[in-house]
């Protein structure tokens, strides 16, 4: 609040400086008459015009420092985010988790080998949702490996009734990307799409080029789903990719009639 009388007091002394100083020394001209440079007079004229720039500079000022408090804000939701998911490993020991799966495993391995396998396909959804999507960047082959044990025991629930096509082309055994991105476009098409119809396939497409993954999802939304309710996950998604990838990515998502499609292309880490 001080800046903005001491910056107009600076604006008229300097344009008194150049204006009826040096300028009228070389023209021998005022550019104001003899009752105007009253200094009362002259500064109150100098507020009137310096004002505007003054209040314009305040005004960005304070914009700039309300983006930067929010940024804060918003990257100290996410630390208590990773805080209180840190607090809940901590809560339910991994070791003791995995080590009760593997019993189970063990016990039915011999007997039930079709639930046994279930058994050690949930360990490994366990283990990864435990031990990578705190990170940055997984392996691309870690994050496919973690959607196809998705799909194998929603396929479970299903009873056999899934009428999904799950495509992954390309090399992806080095490649890196940003943990947990690609399982929100899968998530979505199991909680929203219509999956019974044998006339209504759902398709997920993952491509892998030399440089770039593209992940493309279809499908028929369910009878009254309303598709808003994704937005607070797509929107979080989206920042999450802006703030790795900056400008680098395309994120697409469409809604006609009672078809749902979303489209991403990313860069690839090796």
């Amino acid at each position: 609040m001080l800046s903005i009388p001491v910056s107009l007091l600076i604006f008229a002394g300097v344009r008194y400086f150049l204006q009826e100083v040096i300028v009228f020394e070389i023209t021998g001209i005022h550019n104001y008459t003899a009752k105007s440079r009253e200094i009362t007079n002259y500064i109150g004229d100098n507020f009137f015009f310096g004002l505007p720039a003054v209040i314009l500079s305040a005004v960005s000022y304070f914009y700039w420092q309300f983006q930067n408090a929010h940024k804060q804000n918003q990257e100290l939701l996410l630390e208590n985010k990773k805080a209180e998911f840190q607090m809940l490993k901590a809560q339910v020991s991994p070791h003791f988790l995995f080590n009760t799966l593997n019993s189970f495993y063990s016990q039915l391995v011999l007997k039930e080998d079709k639930m046994a396998d279930d058994i050690l396909v949930l360990s490994d959804l366990l283990r990864y949702v435990i031990t990578e999507t705190d990170k940055n960047e997984t392996l691309l082959s870690s994050d496919i490996q973690f959607i196809q044990n998705y799909i194998h025991l929603q396929k479970k629930r299903f009873e056999d009734q899934l009428y999904l096509d799950f495509t992954v082309e390309g090399d992806y055994s080095k490649e890196k990307i940003l943990s947990s991105t690609l399982i929100h476009f899968v998530e979505n098409v199991f909680k929203h799409g219509k999956l019974n119809n044998p006339e209504e396939r759902a398709r997920i497409l993952i491509q892998i080029n030399e440089n770039f993954l593209e992940i493309s999802t279809f499908n028929y939304v369910t009878e009254g789903e309303n598709y808003s309710s994704t937005g607070i996950g797509f929107e979080n998604v989206t920042k999450r990719l802006a703030y790795q990838y900056k400008d680098q990515f395309v994120l697409e998502k469409t809604k006609e009639n009672n078809i749902f499609k979303t489209y991403l292309k990313i860069p690839l880490n090796k």
